[in-house]
């Protein structure tokens, strides 16, 4: 694929995911390195959107580790059940949490965060990871970000180890 993502500037998110999601698909496809992949599925998801912050944690150990990302420093390591990414981890649920202030044990790795949406990465029925997305606005997420996050995030599970 080339370096070039296409999509609707002015569409609506839904449109958007639907869009970008077979430029994803190609952008890996053959593709074995998992940082480069993850990095440019990060880059991807930044460029769409204009999230505040996009990245993945991998699972090592016991805890989650920082892996590729676009946005401001980031925590480096969060443990299991801890914060919002730790949640998501431990339950294997997409969690969205409209005002990051009012979820009980939030991490803020950076304060201009508002709202947050993660999803886990399952493989081989372990969860191996989670696809953190941050917004500098209050209750920026919906089911349509769940939705096309999880799509982008069974894209992952085919090549992540």
């Amino acid at each position: 694929m080339a370096e070039s993502l296409s999509f609707s500037r002015a569409a609506d998110r839904g449109t958007v995911y639907d869009e970008i999601l077979p430029q994803i698909a190609a952008l890996v496809e053959g593709e074995a390195d998992v940082v480069a992949n993850l990095a440019n599925i990060a880059a991807v998801l930044k460029q769409a959107f204009g999230f505040f912050w996009v990245g993945f944690y991998l699972a090592k150990e016991s805890e989650l580790v920082l892996g590729p990302f676009q946005g401001p420093l980031a925590c480096t390591r969060i443990k299991f059940g801890q914060g919002v990414c730790g949640h998501a981890y431990s339950t294997r649920e997409t969690i969205i949490v409209p005002n990051v202030d009012e979820f009980p044990g939030h991490i803020a790795c950076a304060s201009e965060s508002r709202s947050e949406i993660v999803v886990p990465i399952i493989k081989d029925d372990r969860c191996v990871g989670v696809l953190d997305v941050d917004s500098d606005r209050l209750d920026d997420f919906s089911q349509v970000d769940s939705d096309g996050l999880a799509r982008i995030v069974r894209i992952v599970e085919g090549f992540v180890e």
